[in-house]
């Protein structure tokens, strides 16, 4: 397919997206089953360009006027591709499979594109009833936090120190020019440019031999931060496919015991594969039973609880575009009530002196350091240990980590503005005696 065929082919798709509100991916799926002879590089572009589309819609919509599929993925290539109206016009020219060419209004559009006057919600990329809950956080700083979380986010890898060294991985993985990262110790990225396909990191051989793990830098660190030390016992309350499972077995060098579990049996599944081919040996799965008691001869008896807890996804939506624009208000008050009765039911497992780690992807003060008020205000026992304290971890890193996020008395924010990651709030919450 010629490029302007592909912008043909991504226009389509973000039609059926508008009209059938559903998930960008399921779009994408369809098409490709109805147009078969599009190659494996045809499919990745148009995903390219309907994922950048969607990253930059309210801007786009903005500089061109009108908020139709046509406008927003022009707009998006003035925007986040950098093409000039010249270099569109050429992609634009009503040739065979290309889009029709451009109008006059459009490029006017493209001639002036600026997003001076725009209110934040626009600039920054996301919904407008979001706005005062990101005013809440960022402050006269939401545009720009909102457009950090529009960019497009790196591959980020996590090295399974149970079998390699970091310097091992990056061997592995010299074709792809894969770099240590910024903060996690145990972290590689690949840099991606605009339009560039993905790696195929599924097929590498240190992927397949469990040298690496697909994980976000600010994921890793989440684990790291919550503290795990060798010998512990620690459960995963919301373990789902086993990511931060596998990394506090490596954090802790396979001493201890962890205690994997999950609300969802479905999404604790891949975990057993995972830990057979990781080399983790110090974790039992605990699948949730229909009378809720599968935890029930751990109470009082562990060290840490580390809570993944379910949220609305703001920090991860550099890695899902989508998903913010379907996100509505009852997501949110669902979340947090399933966010309050994780952290009371993680209360009854600890120890005195037990530790929890509380971790969500999400920006929102609702689900971070408000959740964080009320359990302190529900269980005066508990107190939040103070981020200084809680960013040793990194060790030297710690210092300069402490000055990037944004602290609270209750927990820290990563955000992609601010760290080059995802969106994670981390708290520790450490019982009295």
């Amino acid at each position: 397919m010629t490029p302007a065929a592909r912008l043909s082919a991504a226009i389509e798709v973000l039609t059926d997206i508008e009209a059938r509100r559903r998930p960008a991916g399921d779009a994408l799926k369809d098409w490709g089953l109805s147009h078969r002879f599009a190659g494996s590089g045809d499919r990745a572009g148009i995903a390219g360009l309907v994922y950048d589309a969607l990253r930059c819609r309210a801007s786009s919509a903005h500089v061109m006027g009108e908020a139709t599929p046509r406008a927003i993925l022009i707009g998006m290539l003035r925007r986040e591709r950098g093409l000039d109206r010249e270099a569109i016009g050429k992609l634009f020219d009503g040739s065979r499979f290309a889009p029709e060419p451009l109008t006059e209004a459009e490029a006017a559009a493209l001639e002036s594109a600026s997003l001076d006057g725009a209110p934040p919600y626009v600039a920054g990329d996301y919904p407008e009833w979001l706005d005062p809950h990101f005013a809440k956080v960022f402050g006269e700083e939401r545009a720009e936090e909102g457009a950090a979380l529009a960019s497009r986010a790196p591959v980020d890898l996590r090295v399974n120190t149970l079998k390699a060294s970091r310097d091992d991985a990056a061997g592995a993985l010299a074709d792809l020019s894969a770099e240590p990262t910024r903060w996690s110790p145990v972290g590689l990225r690949i840099k991606l440019d605009a339009g560039s396909k993905s790696p195929a990191i599924h097929a590498e051989h240190a992927f397949i031999k469990e040298l690496i793990e697909i994980q976000d830098e600010g994921s890793q660190l989440a684990a790291l931060l919550a503290g795990a030390k060798p010998g512990e016992q620690v459960v995963d309350l919301c373990a789902g496919a086993g990511g931060k499972t596998l990394a506090l077995a490596a954090a802790m060098e396979n001493h201890g015991q962890i205690y994997a579990t999950d609300t969802d049996k479905r999404r604790l599944a891949p975990i057993h594969d995972r830990l057979d081919r990781s080399g983790a040996r110090n974790v039992q799965v605990r699948p949730p039973k229909s009378v809720g008691n599968e935890l029930e001869d751990l109470a009082g008896r562990m060290d840490l609880v580390l809570i993944d807890a379910p949220c609305t996804g703001t920090g991860s939506w550099r890695r899902n575009p989508d998903a913010k624009w379907r996100m509505r208000p009852g997501a949110l008050e669902l979340r947090m009530k399933d966010q309050a009765a994780i952290l009371h039911r993680a209360a009854g497992l600890l120890k005195p002196k037990g530790r929890i780690a509380y971790i969500t992807c999400s920006v929102l003060d609702e689900e971070n350091g408000a959740q964080i008020r009320d359990f302190l205000a529900r269980h005066p026992d508990f107190r939040p240990v103070p981020p200084g304290e809680v960013t040793n971890a990194l060790g030297e890193r710690g210092f300069l980590f402490r000055r990037a996020v944004l602290a609270s008395d209750e927990g820290l924010l990563m955000t992609p503005r601010r760290t080059d990651t995802d969106g994670f709030y981390v708290s520790i919450l450490a019982r009295s005696a």
